[in-house]
């Protein structure tokens, strides 16, 4: 490898740089993928974290965005030759609440329309008329985040909208994409349970009920899981990850994995080598990739910056969103939920009964305290796929969002403040209590435990600052033509042919590979 010059060469494994990869590939370029860990992966990744034979996802579970993604929509004959299959859940997501109810949406609208109306008819006649602006408004949505931003191809989308809809409807969207979540649910619900089981899809990114922007995703989210529903990895989110290696490396590309990059190496100002932790310098003629933070990028791999000191200075000051824990259990048998037997089917479970429940449980952590009562996200996927579990068993992916980095204290008093891996059992262990407490039996049928603390997701992989699995706050200052930081959203950086994607690109985190596939067209003019 010592004499390999690459066209291009790809700091980093997760799917946006293979995305990146795959594209310039296909086009004839001769690329050169470089990863630090043992596996390709970056966030999507699965182990048996717990016992032999439970195959865990160690961060990213839900592959909706992937399946739906104009990659896969180019690339999806070739990846499902390389082995990448899905497997639907029929019954999306839900919440639970202390009176020992839930309100779900499932993929039959029929099913979630007899919730709704057992809950309130006026929010079953919401839900229909936001469904059938949801089919309209779709393309113009799913067209802008599928645009470089800025870019022709998105003042085209913009143009076509307006050309479509009309002047109210454009400013109606632009206003909503500024809306918070409270504000977007109390224009449109009354039941405070309908409220609650949506908003939870904004606290998956870093939006709380009453931040602006944060109407998007809970919208986005709930429409979509109705309209499309959702999918899984069949054995593992990693088999996005296989097929994706697998293809590349059928187009002639080179994944080296333990191969840790020390600095990009530039000559007249010009990115044009990157050096690995053992000397080797592997040249890239036309282009290097760094599918990693900002952080990483300007304060590791750019060894003096970039030679403009306050471009540097925003880069580096681009602002990690909050913590997560990941608690991930082998059960001897399904989770028992108080509130029904059908909640053993669905994808995700949410813990999170109120705006105000959110709100706190935000509050506290960006205050530096463990939250009284977190967020708690229950992935059931042995509940879709049970080929994950040994016969007969099961396995439960729980995200806690949201969490601190540097633990200040405990809002209860009950944990001492230390540093996480002095602490992350005991915080754990109040999460268990808490699905406990909607599941009774729970902790009877744990065979298995694997903690990740936000320390642990950091050192899992260095994108995820602090723990925060978003590579960077999604609030507005940090969204759109501002992220990563504005002047810099077209992935092009400040040293010539040196260029970033990944989450902390647009259009930000999840699975859909946008960013890296984005980049891979602009770069190969198509």
């Amino acid at each position: 490898m010592a004499d390999r010059t690459f066209d291009a060469v790809v700091i980093g494994a997760g799917h946006n740089g293979l995305a990146a990869a795959i594209h310039l590939a296909k086009r004839g370029w001769s690329v050169g993928v470089f990863e630090a860990k043992g596996v390709a992966g970056g966030a999507v990744k699965t182990r048996e974290l717990t016992l032999p034979g439970f195959r865990h996802d160690v961060a990213a579970m839900n592959l909706s965005m992937f399946a739906g993604s104009p990659f896969l929509r180019e690339n999806g004959d070739a990846l499902t030759r390389h082995g990448l299959a899905f497997v639907p859940a029929e019954h999306c997501f839900a919440s639970v609440f202390p009176d020992d109810t839930y309100f779900g949406v499932s993929k039959s609208l029929d099913t979630t329309m007899a919730r709704l109306a057992a809950l309130s008819a006026t929010d079953a006649a919401a839900w229909q008329r936001l469904l059938e602006k949801f089919a309209s408004d779709a393309p113009h949505l799913f067209g802008l985040l599928g645009s470089a931003m800025p870019s022709l191809a998105a003042a085209k989308v913009v143009w076509a909208a307006w050309r479509q809809k009309g002047t109210t409807w454009t400013l109606d969207m632009l206003r909503f994409l500024m809306t918070s979540t409270r504000t977007w649910l109390d224009a449109n619900f009354e039941n405070p349970k309908v409220k609650a089981t949506l908003a939870a899809w904004g606290m998956h990114l870093d939006f709380a009920p009453d931040i602006s922007g944060g109407a998007l995703f809970p919208y986005l989210e709930s429409m979509a899981n109705q309209a499309f529903g959702m999918v899984i990895g069949k054995g593992g989110a990693d088999t996005m990850i296989t097929a994706m290696t697998s293809y590349f490396k059928e187009l002639g590309g080179e994944i080296h994995l333990n191969a840790a990059v020390q600095k990009i190496s530039r000559t007249a100002g010009t990115a044009d080598a990157i050096i690995l932790a053992d000397g080797q310098r592997v040249p890239a003629r036309r282009a290097v990739i760094a599918n990693v933070t900002p952080n990483i990028l300007f304060n590791h791999l750019l060894p003096g910056g970039s030679g403009n000191a306050s471009v540097d200075s925003r880069f580096r000051t681009f602002r990690p969103g909050p913590g997560t824990m990941m608690v991930h259990l082998a059960l001897d048998g399904p989770i028992a939920w108080k509130a029904g037997a059908e909640l053993s089917n669905f994808a995700y479970v949410h813990i999170a009964p109120s705006l105000d429940y959110m709100t706190r449980a935000y509050t506290q952590a960006m205050d530096g305290f463990l939250p009284e009562a977190p967020v708690v996200v229950v992935g059931q996927p042995t509940a879709l796929d049970p080929t994950r579990a040994p016969e007969g068993k099961h396995i439960a992916w729980m995200q806690v969002r949201v969490l601190p980095k540097h633990v200040k204290g405990d809002a209860t008093g009950a944990i001492k403040s230390g540093d996480w891996p002095e602490i992350k059992d005991a915080y754990a262990d109040r999460v268990i209590s808490m699905l406990e407490t909607y599941a009774p039996g729970t902790r009877k049928k744990i065979i298995g435990c694997s903690v990740f603390s936000p320390d642990d997701l950091e050192a899992e992989n260095p994108c995820l600052v602090g723990g925060d699995n978003l590579s960077g706050s999604h609030h507005l200052d940090q969204n759109f033509l501002f992220r990563p930081v504005a002047g810099y959203s077209r992935y092009k950086m400040p040293v010539a042919k040196l260029y970033m994607c990944g989450a902390a690109t647009w259009p930000g985190a999840g699975t859909g590979a946008g960013s890296g596939y984005l980049l891979g067209k602009m770069l190969a003019g198509k």
